[in-house]
């Protein structure tokens, strides 16, 4: 199965303390990589690791991470593509690490360094955009979907069409601020798959948003579950890890896949070329493979964790959460984002341009 993100302080920890759990796991010696400084930097999502992880990672090894923040893949594509500025583990998503192995921008993984690999559920062992996962180990995977306050809405919003093709909440939604997204969720509407290729079909979902955008409260800087909390908007596209978080405090918020399906997602841990610190990004992506540690960064950010023996430590409302893990019924409606090459990412590009102009 192919099938990104998000923490919010104050939630609830794992156990009543990640820190306190992962502070307490036994790596060993396999983590003692004299050779290099003691340093990583990590470039990942706003809002996508454990409470704790980092100060952990540093307690267990000895190695201090800095941490950078990007919006989405197309951010951190443009920073890396000229050259890596010194990072040493990012996060692409599946297409763009499909796009990042083609332009050479991923080192290859060394597996012998990477034992908790072994963690991994079965279906994340190996994958299609990146055979035998020479460049990428599997973080979270998921769905986009609608988050709504319930209390606002007149049933469960169950298509596409309250966001790209209704007034009933103008100037209440929000869409994703992610070009190639937002059009593919508009083609998923249309009926048609979300890696269409067909220029005339891309036109029609462009127009179709632009006539949308006087109902459209904003294009959401991947924070639409922020605005929905505070109640600036009533339905955002985003993703369900996202609106899980907010979901834990205000249950008056749900999350829906709409009929037509959605994009199914999955995130990925790569080093990309040129990283300073190899070592140190082999220790990493291993620490975060372990059980304890991927477990409390799952229950903290609460999305799909690709790690079985995490999966298996963590309470039922996480494992059997619907919304988190969704059933057959709705994976089957959604599909995975390809890389088609880069004519259609200009395509794509172009189009998106023009929404934001109009």
């Amino acid at each position: 199965m192919t099938i990104h993100l998000g923490r919010r302080f104050g939630r609830r920890s794992f156990l009543a303390g990640s820190g306190a759990v992962a502070a307490g796991l036994a790596f060993g010696p396999r983590f003692a990589h004299a050779a290099e400084e003691k340093r990583l930097n990590f470039y990942n999502w706003d809002t996508y690791i454990g409470e704790s992880t980092l100060d952990d990672f540093n307690g267990a090894t000895g190695i201090e991470v800095k941490m950078d923040l990007y919006a989405d893949n197309d951010e951190l594509f443009a920073k890396l593509k000229e050259g890596n500025p010194g990072y040493d583990v990012i996060v692409p998503t599946n297409d763009f690490v499909e796009r990042m192995i083609e332009a050479k921008m991923l080192e290859e993984i060394d597996h012998s360094k990477i034992p908790n690999k072994v963690n991994l559920d079965p279906n994340f062992q190996d994958t299609n955009f990146d055979p035998g996962r020479k460049h990428s180990m599997p973080y979270m995977w998921g769905t986009i979907g609608i988050g709504y306050r319930k209390s606002r809405v007149d049933s469960v919003p169950d298509s596409w069409k309250w966001l790209y093709d209704s007034d009933r909440y103008a100037g209440k939604i929000a869409l994703l601020a992610d070009g190639s997204t937002c059009i593919q969720m508009g083609l998923k509407y249309m009926g048609h798959s979300l890696n269409a290729t067909d220029p005339a079909l891309i036109a029609k979902v462009e127009e179709m948003i632009i006539r949308q955008k006087p109902h459209i409260k904003t294009f959401a800087e991947d924070n639409g579950q922020d605005l929905l909390l505070s109640g600036e908007v009533d339905l955002t596209m985003e993703w369900n890890g996202d609106i899980l978080q907010v979901m834990a405090e205000d249950d008056d918020i749900g999350y829906a896949v709409p009929q037509e399906g959605g994009l199914l997602w999955q995130d990925c841990l790569c080093i990309p070329k040129g990283a300073p610190h190899p070592e140190n990004a082999h220790a990493f992506i291993n620490y975060i493979l372990d059980a304890e540690a991927g477990a409390a960064i799952a229950d903290f950010i609460q999305y799909a964790t690709a790690n079985q023996a995490a999966k298996d430590l963590l309470p039922p409302e996480y494992s059997e959460n619907p919304a988190i893990f969704p059933p057959d019924s709705v994976t089957a409606k959604c599909e995975a984002s390809l890389y088609l090459g880069t004519d259609h990412v200009r395509m794509m590009d172009e189009a998106w341009t023009r929404i934001l102009a109009a």
